[in-house]
């Protein structure tokens, strides 16, 4: 079942709706013409990041920019003792749910930060639905684990945070969410300079749920745990649909890892580039991103 909601100013034109799936529900704005293109979202943010790269887009592709369970205005399921409502295995369900319930049984995705391992996930599970994947500012969580430097450490204290048993993060955050957002998303070299008002607000009104923070809670600890498994399970198998993978020169992600090198040992298709932003890219760079995908997923465009 698909119900209709408010338009967002965000996203004019948009149909905003929030979609029954069979575990949750999950809000998407959709509008555009062309080829499918599923727009993944970040931490600790919805799909309001695509607003910027979502007017440069909608002329080439039908978007579909969602929140994923446990963000923003989507469903946010009970937890379990071993994460798995929050695996991005049981994420990437959703998406092909959505995707379904739209018409869309085939399509292209692009997801940043935390979109971007539901992305990977979706792609690893179900490479009949994916055409072509993005990822923007994220290498393959495994190996991010298993290659963790100090610097990466220092960089992304979240990660080891936010994984700590509940509720003890919940609480600490609970205390003040907008200063922990703040701090947390306003940190890199940009500041807070990157983000929209409209955004930001939407941003700070959705994270101050308590179910919002203990879903993005679960969704670390599952990927320290669970997706692991997952992805251990894979074995040598590799992603067959080309990947790009986008990032900032001036964030973690480049000063800490070989993004290509990482990705070239999950999937046989890899090419990409830094761009000369930080971790929000989307929101920093909305004209480098949107040619880069146009021109990615355009290569990808059915005659």
């Amino acid at each position: 079942m698909i119900v209709d909601r408010p338009p967002s100013p965000l996203f004019p034109g948009f149909r905003v709706v929030d979609a029954s799936t069979p575990e949750t529900t999950i809000r998407a704005a959709i509008g555009g013409s062309g080829p499918p293109l599923l727009l993944l979202h970040g931490y600790p943010q919805t799909h309001a990041i695509w607003h910027a790269v979502a007017g440069r887009l909608q002329e080439r592709f039908t978007l579909v920019c969602a929140d994923l369970r446990g963000y923003g205005c989507s469903g946010k399921p009970p937890s379990t003792v071993d994460h798995a409502p929050y695996s991005k295995r049981a994420m990437a369900g959703d998406m092909v749910a959505l995707m379904a319930l739209l018409g869309f049984e085939r399509f292209h995705v692009a997801g940043h930060d935390r979109g971007g391992r539901v992305g990977h996930r979706l792609a690893a599970d179900h490479p009949d639905r994916v055409e072509r994947l993005a990822v923007l500012d994220i290498a393959p969580t495994r190996e991010m684990y298993r290659d963790t430097n100090d610097a990466f450490a220092r960089a992304y204290w979240h990660w080891f945070f936010l994984i700590q048993p509940a509720p003890f993060p919940e609480r600490m955050i609970g205390a003040d969410p907008d200063a922990y957002w703040l701090k947390k998303c306003g940190s890199g070299r940009a500041g807070l300079a990157p983000f929209d008002e409209r955004a930001l607000a939407e941003y700070l009104r959705c994270f101050r749920d308590p179910a919002a923070i203990h879903a993005s809670c679960e969704d670390y600890r599952a990927a320290a745990s669970i997706d692991i498994a997952h992805d251990d399970a894979d074995g040598a198998s590799r992603l067959p649909m080309p990947l790009l993978a986008l990032w900032g020169e001036h964030g973690a992600v480049h000063a800490c890892f070989d993004v290509l090198a990482l990705w070239r040992e999950r999937t046989a298709d890899v090419r990409g580039r830094a761009l000369p932003g930080g971790h929000y890219l989307a929101e920093e760079l909305p004209d480098e991103v949107a040619a880069e995908l146009a021109a990615f997923f355009g290569e990808g465009a059915r005659p």
